[in-house]
């Protein structure tokens, strides 16, 4: 079926107001942390490759890709250059991107100067990625930016990508950014560039910051509730936003997105499958247990899991050492964000209430903010479980060096017989330094009189901070800083 050229142009327009000399409605001056990234690869791009921003559905892609535009137009781009357009709508996706450019050259003529290519939902562009290699290899005029589901993006064609474009992966908000794009006016916290610069801290910085962060604990709840979804997050009914997200995740993701994307069929043991790690959120995946529970068989559910993981909705953690000390490893499921699971299984404001459940979505968005701030610097993440089944949450791998993050979400304050494992693997590898997310604004700073490491040239050092706190500063930097 052909798409006449009107029909693509009227479209065009309508997603390219600057052509008209009209300014983009409705797209807040607010930026997220990523945007600095993605244009610098668009304006000064230190290799000749395109851009691929990846993330989770509602999770801001698109509205990166028009405050990209926004800023190259302010910059002096003629409108001409520019191009915007989503290949989800049904009318650019049966054209096929090759028309969309021609309709786009007709309706406007270049002007000198770079063409900007802003794609969206580029997986439904047919051979997307032998397109996107002949254009970095030939259109050296051209530079590209598109979005899309990165890890099937990444896999349908492994080979013709290699080398020609750079990935920014997106996460659901930060904190920090949650607070951000609400407006909220808080007491402004202190700079911390890295964790590390903690231990440098005099008693008084750490009682000013407990006085600061005070008025930071309720939102930190609120945000653990709404998500760091942007259109959720200003919604003033937690409710109504917990009804968006799930309608979002179970009826858009699991039951469009992956019978469009990858074929899936049995779209109701999927659902169940996602419903059950909801349950386990946090957890060591079971898969006897879930194929059980699910009647699937073991294979299946392998799929569905991995399906999942490449649409941004959960993450899977191997064991420290998995592939070297481990022969059968238990992943760990962390969802993709922490209101996930109370807005999937309807709990509303429960867990506020709930100390058990409050910890497993604290736990989980300290993974993602930890994830974010530090995966561009090649950082690798797992959990360490000892030989006395004692366990530790998180373990940062960089450079050869081992930080481990264990969280203590609870009203006791935090002591030694709590920090078991973290103990035990500090000893075992000689740890330089380790930290422990807790939940209580003064339980927080270094911890004192712990029998960490036997020689005492190398002793270990520990960290208390409170959870609000870690989120607040891993999502205020605008770059990444410097390792935990």
């Amino acid at each position: 079926m052909r798409v006449s050229k009107e029909e693509l142009v009227a479209v065009l327009a309508q997603f390219n107001p600057w052509w008209r000399g009209e300014p983009i409605a409705d797209l807040p001056t607010w930026r997220r942390a990523a945007f600095r990234e993605l244009h610098t690869w668009l304006t000064v791009p230190p290799a000749p490759r395109a851009v691929m921003l990846s993330g989770a559905r509602q999770i801001g892609k698109t509205t990166l890709m028009l405050q990209a535009a926004q800023a190259l137009l302010a910059a002096g781009v003629p409108a001409p250059n520019i191009l915007y357009a989503t290949f989800d709508h049904p009318i650019l996706k049966l054209a096929g991107i090759d028309a969309v450019l021609d309709a786009w050259r007709e309706r406007e003529p270049r002007a000198e100067g770079p063409e900007y290519l802003l794609l969206d939902e580029a997986q439904f562009i047919r051979d997307w990625g032998t397109w996107v290699k002949h254009q970095v290899d030939f259109r050296k005029d051209r530079r590209i930016a598109f979005t899309g589901s990165a890890m099937p993006l990444v896999e349908a064609a492994p080979e013709s990508g290699v080398g020609r474009w750079h990935t920014i992966r997106l996460t659901t908000l930060s904190f920090y950014e949650y607070l951000q794009i609400k407006r909220l006016q808080l007491p402004e916290l202190p700079q911390l560039r890295s964790l590390r610069d903690l231990f440098d801290w005099a008693p008084t910085d750490f009682y000013r910051a407990i006085e600061l962060g005070r008025d930071y604990v309720g939102h930190f709840h609120e945000y653990l509730l709404r998500g760091g979804f942007p259109q959720t997050a200003q919604i003033d009914s937690v409710t109504q936003a917990q009804r968006l997200l799930r309608e979002d995740i179970i009826d858009k993701v699991l039951k469009r997105d992956m019978t469009a994307l990858f074929g899936v069929r049995r779209v109701l043991d999927l659902e169940h499958t996602f419903l059950y790690l909801c349950l386990h959120d946090g957890g060591l995946l079971d898969m006897v247990d879930l194929c059980s529970n699910l009647e699937v068989k073991r294979p299946t559910a392998q799929h569905f899991i991995e399906l999942l993981e490449a649409a941004h909705l959960i993450y899977r953690l191997a064991p420290y050492g998995y592939g070297k000390d481990v022969l059968r490893a238990r992943f760990k499921i962390y969802l993709a964000d922490a209101a996930i699971a109370p807005a999937v299984m309807l709990k509303g404001k429960a867990i506020v209430e709930d100390a058990t459940a409050l910890g497993v979505a604290t736990e989980t968005a300290v993974f993602k903010h930890l994830f974010a701030r530090y995966y561009a610097q090649n950082v690798r993440f797992s959990y360490w479980r000892g030989k006395r089944e004692h366990e530790v949450d998180l373990v940062a791998e960089v450079g050869g060096e081992l930080i481990p993050f264990e969280v203590k979400y609870r009203a006791q304050h935090t002591g030694a017989r709590d920090l078991k494992g973290l103990i035990e693997l500090c000893q075992a590898k000689r740890i330089a330094r380790g930290y422990v997310v807790t939940k209580a604004l003064d339980d927080f700073g270094p911890m004192q009189g712990l029998p960490l490491a036997d020689d005492a040239a190398t002793p270990t050092r520990i960290m208390r901070i409170p959870a609000p706190l870690l989120c607040y500063w891993m999502g205020a930097a605008e770059l990444p800083g410097d390792v935990p």
